[in-house]
């Protein structure tokens, strides 16, 4: 096994309350994984990585990922990703497998093995029932000459130096290089099949990337009964309840077609009731909106939306919706942006 790093030393076996770790000692550990991974980079096989990449590319079935114990996690994780991107993949239980979960494997499939050692028992009694199946076998292994890239009908070799673990025993870089292979190839995939952004969005609906992508200004506007509407010619002083009520901090002032003449907010409200003490009593809307509001159209992306808010020369919390003929069909505001998730 060679000598151990020097970070294993005689002081290790002591008691947890004298255990201790600084600076050095944890960047060491950085480093030398680095280093681990760099040995990775340097030795991977691109023409196997090419062969292995096509081979999934060109796969008209589903894509199975199988592993144990560590090497498993990286396999479902790894699945996961090609799901994500619109590629049909699953994790494929060794064990479970022997038990009635191979009835899914079909010609067209490919099964990729993930093993350190490549002689892992459970794979091995796998292989020769997804061969009955007809599926592709590959196999994805860190150790030279192993039983499992020997039986299967293609093998990737993931070059490792040695585990961080100061054994050699801890599998921390093997999963380590598992998962940068498998993610990297996902990628690949990704690019080759020119998934576009907005397909990506549509596969993750319910997280922020989704939903900036996918979401437009008419999914997330209040509209009819819930928008704070006023005639110009109203008081002031009248349209306090309805400036208060449908929390949007603002009115929006239209005609009697619902065109948009303007906004008032609270804070106009304020500065109103600074400027004109009592005389606000006998101000109208009309008199004090803005008649150069910020607009946003339905059908822009919400988190345009957002960005329009935030423009100089100073931030909004709202923008009132209006269709082309500037008709008034809706009111988007901040604090409905960040509930919706954006």
């Amino acid at each position: 096994m060679g000598s151990l790093p020097h970070y294993l030393s005689s002081s290790s076996s002591s008691s947890s309350s004298d255990s201790k770790i600084d600076e050095t000692t944890l960047l060491d550990l950085f480093k030398s994984q680095q280093s681990h991974l760099n040995f990775f980079f340097q030795n991977l096989s691109l023409p196997q990585t090419l062969a292995f990449t096509r081979t999934l590319l060109s796969t008209s079935g589903t894509i199975f990922f199988s592993g144990v114990g560590k090497s498993g996690f990286v396999a479902n994780k790894i699945s996961q990703t090609l799901v994500s991107l619109g590629i049909r993949s699953a994790f494929l239980s060794p064990v479970d497998a022997l038990h009635g979960d191979i009835g899914i494997l079909s010609p067209d499939d490919v099964v990729v093995l993930f093993s350190k050692s490549g002689n892992t028992d459970e794979l091995l009694r796998l292989v020769p029932c997804v061969r009955a199946k007809g599926a592709y076998l590959i196999s994805l292994t860190s150790i030279q000459g192993n039983a499992l890239a020997a039986v299967c009908d293609m093998n990737v070799h993931l070059p490792l130096e040695r585990e961080l673990c100061p054994f050699d025993l801890a599998p921390v870089t093997s999963t380590a290089i598992q998962m940068v292979f498998g993610d990297t190839v996902a990628i690949a995939l990704m690019e080759a099949r020119n998934l576009t952004r907005e397909e990506y969005a549509a596969n993750h609906p319910a997280g922020r990337i989704g939903k900036s992508l996918i979401f437009k200004v008419k999914d997330v506007m209040k509209k009819q009964e819930e928008l704070p509407v006023c005639r110009e010619g109203d008081l002031i002083m009248d349209q306090l309840v309805e400036l208060t009520s449908k929390g949007c901090g603002c009115l929006l002032v239209i005609d009697e077609e619902y065109h948009l003449i303007g906004t008032f907010t609270d804070g106009d409200l304020r500065r109103t009731l600074k400027a004109s003490g009592e005389g606000i009593f006998k101000l109208t809307v009309g008199e004090m909106c803005n008649r150069k509001p910020r607009t946003i159209s339905p059908d822009a992306m919400a988190v345009d939306a957002m960005k329009k808010m935030e423009a100089p020369p100073s931030p909004v919390q709202f923008l009132p919706v209006i269709d082309n003929q500037n008709i008034v069909i809706g009111i988007v505001t901040l604090h409905g942006l960040v509930s919706a998730g954006l």
